[in-house]
């Protein structure tokens, strides 16, 4: 039998049994939850409210941040600075596609799309991956371009101001991006978070291509340009590390170990077996096959597994959804049914 959190069961309590009811009322007292699926919708709601004002107030800063270099940029006529405004509209413009994400996360599934449209984020992820991917050959053909075509800056004061601002407005940015991106578990809005930090890292070659530029060394903005394409590089492989893992349905070992251990000290579990859990957006979904006495009634089983569906809602954060399947230990000397089903699917 399999039960699945989402459902409730209004012509019957929960029933636990002896001190494990007592537990869990105990449990209910001091933390008091629910696991309908309003509940898990709110959350999840929640989550991407968190997330969608995050790209709403990175965007505004990192549009002033551009418009304020804009402005140096036509006083001065800096192909650098020029380089580095466009890099921060750039990354201004990648919370356009998260944020689609993010809203199609809310639509309820459907027929078709029955886990919802989580995985929207893995597409905004791939597009922002590729966004740096970009941003790397820009700055490349730029410092290229500049070792053969040096050139020289005016108002290098105003520059290097601007520099500082896009490097500040960037960094402040990309770290609001990562630490809410991990919070509600975005692999997207992280990897826009490093987007932004590579946008940053243009900036600081600004500022010292300009400092080359006030001694006399013209070289010194189109090698230190290359060396900021080299940090951006490192930049893309994280990035590309962290999108990668969420659509290949990568999960930290530790999460899984957690749910393990939560699991195994369920009353009336006497093993756990098959144990998978994935992303779909921001959102953690598992699936469990935990083993029950053979001797338990149909009943029984399925209230040891909604105690072991609310152990893992209570174990692991961002979890919202659990089917735990409950198997009858075998019984000695008999075979095992999914090994005879095995031998005669062969």
């Amino acid at each position: 039998m399999s039960h699945q959190h989402g459902h409730t069961h209004p012509s019957e309590p929960h029933r636990h049994g002896g001190r494990g009811r007592l537990r869990h009322r105990v449990a209910h007292l001091v933390k008091p939850h629910s696991h309908d699926s309003a509940d898990r919708t709110d959350h999840a709601l929640e989550s991407s409210a968190r997330g969608m004002r995050v790209l709403w107030i990175s965007l505004g800063v990192l549009g002033a941040t551009a418009v304020a270099q804009l402005v140096i940029v036509v006083l001065s006529g800096s192909v650098a600075l020029l380089g580095d405004t466009v890099h921060n509209a750039a990354d201004a413009l990648t919370a356009l596609p998260l944020g689609v994400a993010f809203v199609l996360g809310r639509r309820a599934a459907t027929r078709r799309f029955t886990y919802g449209y989580g995985r929207a984020e893995d597409i905004a992820g791939l597009l922002i991956v590729l966004t740096i991917a970009a941003s790397a050959a820009f700055a490349a053909w730029t410092a290229i371009d500049r070792l053969i075509d040096p050139r020289d800056i005016s108002h290098l004061p105003a520059v290097a101001a601007a520099a500082v601002i896009g490097f500040i407005g960037n960094e402040w940015v990309a770290r609001y991006r990562i630490r809410v991106g991990r919070e509600i578990g975005s692999a997207a809005l992280v990897a826009d978070g490093l987007h932004a930090r590579t946008d940053g890292f243009t900036s600081l070659a600004v500022l010292l291509g300009a400092g080359g530029a006030a001694i006399g060394w013209q070289l010194a903005d189109p090698i230190v340009g290359l060396a900021i394409t080299a940090a951006i590089l490192l930049v893309l492989r994280d990035a590309c590390r962290e999108v990668f893992r969420r659509i290949m349905d990568a999960v930290d070992p530790a999460v899984v170990d957690t749910a393990q251990h939560a699991l195994e000290h369920v009353p009336g579990v006497r093993a756990v077996g098959e144990l998978r859990m994935r992303w779909i957006g921001h959102r953690l979904r598992a699936e469990v096959a935990i083993v029950v006495d053979g001797d338990l009634s149909v009943r029984d089983a399925h209230e040891v597994a909604v105690a072991a569906e609310h152990a893992l809602l209570h174990a692991v954060p961002k979890l919202t959804a659990a089917l735990v399947h409950a198997d009858p230990a075998p019984v000695p000397g008999a075979p095992d049914p999914h090994a005879t089903l095995a031998h005669h699917i062969v």
